[in-house]
């Protein structure tokens, strides 16, 4: 039963009387005839899965004959980075290199070429940078010799062009933007100097990427010398992830080639519908056939037959999936099951008979969104559509199909979720990003923290707008405008570290001299003060402990309308019924040392005498960031900056002693969820039993090295007492020479005798 062997991706084939088996380890694959992939096709994949920037492997193809590729993915910015490195990144000098012996150096991506042309095909935009620092050594020989210098691209065709400049123009990119050193050449090299100047540009024509080789031939001149640098293949934008159709009538579909998968298939793309029904896709035989469908709105159903019967893997979800949400759908057909699976449900398997047959036999078109019949067409939207790990291009063939449009919106409705911490999904014709302009964190999902370091005398002031009488000095009369001014509520977050008290974390003052003070006092209890113009000073202590311990807290303060909520590292600490409050004219805010510092009362003026010394956080204060705007807008922002103020991480100040900290992903799922503490927590169980063994095995050395020397000291004294015996016995008679040596031995001995005395 394993001639042939089914086992894909070389997996190893054992069998029974039966039936066979496929062990997958180690393949990268898994299934039950090792078909699919378990890394993700692209970084664009995992930045969805909520991943940060690292080391990932990507299967291009996903079920298909390439193998997975290491890759950096860079998840810092709304461009996803795929990056490929190679053997040399870095500059390398070039001497004595000539016409009849050039330099060459090859590049190795430790990967294939199809796998490194699959990762380009399926990019938006890639590039590799090329730089070549020159003291009398030309490059391109320009504008009409032959070239010094050149590089290999993809196929191994040399190219005669450098970066920054276009393919087929033998030029570098300052001859592009007439800005070469000597304008008689089209690269500086060529101007031929002694002196050191470089050609620096981007290579960026896809088709031609990646570099696999270059060549140098103008370094064996007297003092000449050269520099170059190749980085790495840079690529962003997944074609495909984003590639979407929209079906706007039950009789509308897109068709493509024949399926031909007679052993094994899989299927996997997303849906958005509000109909209660139709096919997602179809492919008929003389008898066989294949299709998955929405058969109502919980249930999604994959038919096929080979032959021996339809066979139908259905999944029931206990919510709605016509609810104009995205939903993932993948199906797989092997020799020995067939399987469905919907979103995170419970995958529905069933095992394929023993007997009978099992090839698919297809001749028709492939439909997508409709049927050969026209029946039961599907409303809404496919997007992302692979089969056996090809990529269909739906767009493409939208544009040409009536009633159906290239694209689908209405992203943000499923995936806005993904926004932190105040973050606003906004649209884009292929994807959404995260705004974090009103968040006082940052990254692709707002869920990068902003935080630095304070000194005693620092202080960060953001200044509001002041009100129309204030500025106008109107009359009292007229100060019913402030109804307009009130703040119906605070909304107040950050996060702290410190180890000094007392301290002023946060004022908030007004036009009419009320504030708001959070404050560390002497003991390390942390106290919200307000000042009201009706209430008079209200103190809020939480007494839970000493706050200053050097670890991060996060406080919350929020206030709508009479009613304050206070959470301290996320617990409830209180609540409280203001009877009346009126919180209006916001003049500013201060975060650490307040400079104006003669409306304060005498305990807030205390700590403010200390400012604050330590770590702030993403402090955010109804829809605005302060700490974020002096770090990031200070120009523009209406913020005031005394001090000093360093950008740092407080999460990491805590974990200051650990150096190192490493995750390490299981094989069936390399970059999986896991707690990132418990390294961490291991590591520093690891140094103390270190620690502690070295301390044990130095006393004992200690030990040993005592008893050895007091043995050692105790049979020399006993020889010595020894000697001493038969020295009184030796007879007077002896021989003078003989006594002469005697005496010489009691001399040593008498020195002895002091020594161990």
């Amino acid at each position: 039963r394993c001639l042939p062997n089914y086992c894909e991706h070389g997996g190893k084939c054992s069998q029974s009387w039966t039936t066979f088996y496929c062990d997958c380890n180690n393949t990268g694959y898994m299934g039950a005839t090792c078909h699919n992939s378990i890394y993700e096709q692209s970084c664009e994949a995992y930045r969805h899965q909520g991943r940060t920037s690292g080391f990932f492997y990507i299967d291009s193809d996903g079920s298909g004959p390439l193998g997975p590729l290491r890759v950096f993915c860079n998840i810092t910015e709304d461009k996803i980075w795929t990056a490929v490195q190679h053997n040399s990144t870095g500059l390398t000098r070039v001497q004595g290199a000539g016409p009849e012996k050039p330099y060459t150096m090859s590049f190795n991506y430790n990967s294939s070429a199809e796998q490194l042309e699959a990762v380009i095909s399926s990019a938006e935009y890639c590039e590799q940078e090329a730089a070549y620092h020159c003291k009398k050594s030309r490059l391109l020989n320009t504008p009409n010799g032959n070239p010094f210098a050149w590089w290999v691209g993809r196929a191994n065709e040399k190219h005669l062009y450098w970066g920054g400049s276009l393919p087929g123009i033998q030029q570098c990119a300052c001859g592009l933007e007439e800005s070469c050193l000597d304008m008689r050449y089209f690269c500086n090299c060529d101007a031929d100097r002694e002196e050191w100047t470089n050609d620096t540009g981007l290579l960026a024509f896809k088709d031609h990427l990646p570099v696999t080789q270059i060549v140098i031939t103008d370094t064996n001149r007297s003092n000449s010398e050269a520099a170059w640098k190749i980085g790495p293949l840079r690529c962003y934008g997944d074609r495909q992830f984003w590639n979407a159709a929209s079906f706007n009538t039950e009789a509308s579909y897109l068709h493509f080639p024949t399926l031909h998968a007679e052993v094994s298939v899989d299927i996997s793309f997303f849906f958005k519908t509000t109909a209660v029904s139709g096919v997602f896709l179809e492919n008929l035989g003389i008898k066989d056939f294949i299709r998955i469908e929405i058969s109502s709105p919980k249930e999604i159903t994959f038919s096929i037959d080979v032959g021996n019967g339809p066979t139908e893997a259905t999944v029931q979800s206990p919510t709605s999936l016509n609810d104009n949400q995205w939903h993932y759908v993948q199906a797989e057909r092997n020799l020995k099951q067939t399987s469905l699976q919907v979103d995170n449900l419970p995958k529905k398997v069933l095992e394929a008979p023993a007997e009978g047959h099992f090839r698919l036999q297809l001749n028709s078109q492939l439909f997508v969104g409709g049927t050969a019949s026209r029946q039961k067409g599907f409303l809404g939207c496919i997007r992302s559509l692979h089969l056996n790990g090809q990529k269909l291009d739906l767009e493409e063939r939208a544009k040409m199909t009536p009633g159906v449009k290239p694209g689908c919106p209405g992203h943000c409705s499923s995936y806005g979720n993904l926004c932190h911490n105040g973050g606003k999904c906004v649209e884009k014709y292929n994807g959404y990003f995260c705004d974090c302009t009103n968040s006082a964190y940052e990254g692709p999902f707002c869920k990068e923290e902003v935080s630095a370091l304070f000194e005693a005398g620092t202080s960060v002031t953001y200044t509001f707008q002041e009100p129309y009488p204030v500025t106008k000095n109107a009359s009292t009369s007229s100060s019913a405008i402030y109804v307009d001014a009130v703040v119906s509520k605070e909304n107040i977050a950050f996060s702290f570290l410190t180890a000094h008290t007392p301290s002023l974390l946060l004022y908030i003052n007004t036009y009419f001299h009320e504030y708001l003070a959070v404050i560390l006092s002497k003991n390390g209890n942390l106290q919200v003060r307000y000042k009201l113009s009706k209430d008079g000073l209200l103190i809020f202590t939480i007494d839970s402990g000493n706050f200053a311990n050097q670890e991060l807290h996060q406080v919350k303060i929020n206030r709508e309308g009479r009613e304050l909520v206070i959470q301290v590292d996320q617990v409830l600490k209180l609540k409280h019924n203001f009877s009346e409050i009126d919180f209006k004219a916001i003049k500013s805010l201060t975060l650490g040392k307040v400079t104006d510092s003669l409306s304060l009362d005498p305990e807030v003026s205390k700590a403010n005498a200390y400012g604050f010394t330590g770590c702030l956080s993403s402090v955010q204060y109804n829809h605005i960031a302060p700490l974020k705007a002096a770090l990031r807008h200070p120009s523009i922002a209406p913020v005031t900056v005394t001090g000093s103020l360093t950008e740092s991480n407080c999460a990491s100040m805590m974990e200051a002693d650990v150096n190192t900290a490493t995750t390490i992903y299981s094989s069936s799922d390399p970059f999986g969820k896991t707690d990132e503490r418990e390294p961490l927590t291991n590591a520093v169980r690891s140094d103390s039993a270190v620690i502690g063994g070295v301390i044990a095995v130095v006393i004992f050395i200690i030990f040993c090295i005592i008893a050895i020397m007091s043995r050692f000291l105790y049979q020399h004294k006993q020889a010595h007492r020894n000697s001493q015996k038969k020295e009184k016995e030796y007879p007077e008679n002896l021989e003078s020479s003989f006594k002469a040596d005697i005496d010489l031995q009691n001399t040593v001995s008498e020195c002895k005798r002091e020594y161990f005395i």
